[in-house]
């Protein structure tokens, strides 16, 4: 008996549907994009034809993993946001526990202490310390992650507030232009430059990115020197005033580390200088991009690690 048309395809479709559900019907592989290079390769294949990369274990396909978790656009600077506001909201609550709420005093200095934490808690969460402050106890030499997590730190709501709001002013520029693996490098590389100079010179504990964001702006400035286009010149006019700013504010306000600042602005510009100031353009160039990001975030991951460890130990 012949069916009709109509009824065949319904059956045809039923058919489909319930092979589907119970497993039956198997969907062709599709072919993938290399992560490192983005060429089409085949859906069976392990590595790429045109670069030679792995498709599964690379430093390119694992940061193409890790972006699926993190913003499409700047994700290396919302990851430092992240962290920054993080780790001040565990220092003020770690203060509220020892101390309670410390009301601000009158004036501009007191709204400048608002959310203060104590130089005790700091210290012991990785404050960047001075050089002979490593030598009054034993194995305080072993200590250099905090040139890290001193980045990372602030010691008041106006500090980690002004430091985020330039941060996100200037760091997707930055992360544009020379991608986020290398972004996140300068940024780290900058700050640890600052407090390195700091703790060589300075006279007290230390915290904050401001050494690293006057990094960035180093790295700025050094990419606008010998170029006479019309926007170079205004970005570095702009560039010059913000560092007039900065150092008429660190002359008039207390507690400013000017030592981590001028050391975290030459760090940048000797960086800009020395790197390519545009994306990655060749595999070579990705692959060195990505071993840059992954490198810097293992060394932050680890400073952090031993910042616990050293807090466990010490109870």
């Amino acid at each position: 008996m012949t069916l009709p048309p109509r009824l065949r395809w319904r059956l045809d479709r039923f058919r489909e549907q319930m092979s589907g559900i119970l497993g039956g019907r198997e969907e062709q592989p599709r072919p993938k994009l290399c992560p490192a290079c983005g060429t089409l390769v085949g859906a069976s294949a392990t590595r790429c034809h045109q670069c030679g990369a792995s498709l599964t274990f690379s430093m390119a396909a694992a940061s193409r993993s890790l972006g699926k978790l993190l913003p499409a656009t700047s994700p290396a600077t919302y990851g430092i946001l992240s962290l920054s506001c993080l780790l001040y909201g565990a220092s003020l609550l770690w203060a509220m526990r020892a101390n309670g709420f410390q009301a601000p005093g009158g004036g501009l200095f007191g709204l400048l202490n608002l959310g203060g934490i104590d130089i005790g808690i700091l210290t012991r969460m990785g404050a960047s310390l001075p050089l002979a402050g490593y030598f009054e106890q034993p194995g305080n030499l072993a200590q250099p992650w905090r040139f890290v997590t001193a980045i990372f730190l602030h010691g008041s709501l106006m500090h980690i507030g002004f430091n985020m709001w330039v941060l996100m002013d200037i760091g997707p520029q930055i992360e544009e232009l020379y991608v986020s693996a290398r972004y996140l490098f300068i940024y780290v590389v900058t700050g640890i430059g600052g407090y390195v100079l700091s703790s060589s010179l300075g006279g007290h504990p230390s915290v904050g990115g401001s050494g690293a964001l006057l990094g960035v702006i180093g790295v700025l400035l050094a990419l606008t020197m010998n170029r006479q286009s019309a926007g170079m010149r205004m970005l570095r006019g702009q560039l010059i005033r913000w560092l007039i700013y900065l150092l008429v504010w660190g002359l008039v306000f207390p507690g400013i580390d000017n030592y981590a600042h001028f050391g975290g602005l030459v760090t940048g510009f000797a960086l800009g200088k020395l790197m390519i100031d545009r994306p990655p353009v060749t595999p070579l160039e990705r692959k060195r991009a990505d071993a840059l990001g992954w490198a810097t975030a293992l060394v932050v991951a680890a400073s952090f690690a031993m910042m616990l460890v050293g807090n466990f130990r010490a109870g």
